[in-house]
């Protein structure tokens, strides 16, 4: 844990103003207000002069987003040093636990295989994680499943824990001292009261979300491998495939997600680019070769290779699951596919204690 420091919330917001004159600061606004359902928060780039927005748990967005985009340029020998818009170093506010936590899959995928995404790679160097701890939850939520807390603990530059009057600033990393060092103006130790609070304010929400998840009955990480095995040709994937409509919002809203596929582009001068775009292993031409065979034809084929890929690939390569328990799959879906219902099934007919 690095040093921890107190802001007011004034301050805080002044030093969020002043950001934005040196980087690009995205930051949650409200994105649907609907007094039937909690609201949602969407990350934007808003100009100077407004109030930071505190949200109390993860955005729409996944946090891939702003390292893939879902259309871009392919390029092999990326230049940094090229201007760009992308050449402004860029500030997230609000990013959550299970943001950073499911994020180290996008990191395994594009840093640490036989070929370095260059592309990623400065768009990952060139970003600066404010993150908050979560002071409520969505309905589909169950990131304690996962053992992934609702507060960071790692992987971010700096923290915010609200407070009555402020926030607590706890810093990660280099990044986040060098923020702390050029705006110092607006920072100032914090006591042990403080320090004490922030504990008791986490281990309140901590039982809030224990009791809600409690009564679900949610499978135990150490058993998903498990469940893919044994349960590959139950019909579990039939049973949910019925609903599902191959749109692949689950893929694309997912911040463990990685595929993306390549295609030409014709542009003017006859010269055809190369784009990246995201992909979805529900779509069915996802693993059609030039031939036409498709080892995934059906549905509920693809269905279970989603889930296989998450619980037992990433388990076997990564020491860990690719899910954060952000739930967004669960929202984005039309056909009302839970994957947390999609486990719990396959916990039932292989009678393994959930």
């Amino acid at each position: 844990m690095g040093a921890i420091y107190y802001s007011e919330s004034g301050q805080l917001n002044s030093f969020y103003n002043d950001l934005k004159k040196k980087f690009r600061v995205f930051s949650p606004v409200i994105k649907e207000q609907n007094y039937t359902k909690k609201t949602d928060y969407s990350f934007q780039d808003l100009p100077e002069g407004e109030t930071l927005v505190y949200n109390p748990y993860r955005a729409v967005e996944p946090l891939k987003s702003f390292f893939t985009y879902p259309q871009e340029k392919a390029a092999k020998y990326f230049n940094p040093d090229e201007p760009s818009p992308e050449s402004k170093q860029v500030v997230i506010f609000g990013v959550k636990s299970c943001d950073i936590a499911g994020h180290k899959v996008q990191d395994f995928i594009y840093l640490e295989g036989v070929e370095v995404d260059e592309q990623y790679r400065f768009r990952r160097e060139n970003t600066i994680f404010i993150s908050s701890d979560c002071t409520d939850y969505k309905e589909v939520c169950h990131c304690l499943a996962w053992d992934i807390l609702p507060h960071p603990t790692w992987g971010f530059d700096l923290n915010l824990s609200p407070l009555n009057e402020g926030y607590l600033v706890e810093v990660g990393s280099e990044k986040g001292e060098g923020l702390i060092t050029r705006f110092k103006e607006y920072f100032v130790l914090a006591k042990e009261s403080q320090i004490a609070a922030r504990k008791v304010k986490r281990e309140n929400l901590i039982n809030r979300l224990s009791a809600d998840l409690l009564p679900k009955r949610l499978v135990k990480k150490d058993t998903v491998q498990k469940l893919m095995r044994q349960g590959y040709d139950l019909d579990t994937w039939q049973q949910f495939m019925l609903t599902c409509v191959e749109c692949g919002g689950c893929n694309l809203i997912c911040d463990t997600c990685h595929c993306f596929l390549l295609a030409d582009k014709k542009e003017k001068n006859s010269v055809n680019s190369k784009l990246k775009l995201w992909d979805s292993c529900l779509y069915a031409n996802y693993a059609r070769v030039a031939g036409g065979a498709n080892p995934n034809k059906r549905r509920a084929q693809r269905l279970r290779f989603r889930f296989t890929k998450k619980f037992d690939f990433f388990v076997d390569n990564l020491g860990m699951q690719a899910c954060c328990g952000c739930g967004r799959c669960i929202e984005v879906c039309p056909g009302k596919i839970d994957i947390r219902e999609v486990l719990k099934d396959l916990a039932k007919k292989l009678n393994i204690n959930q």
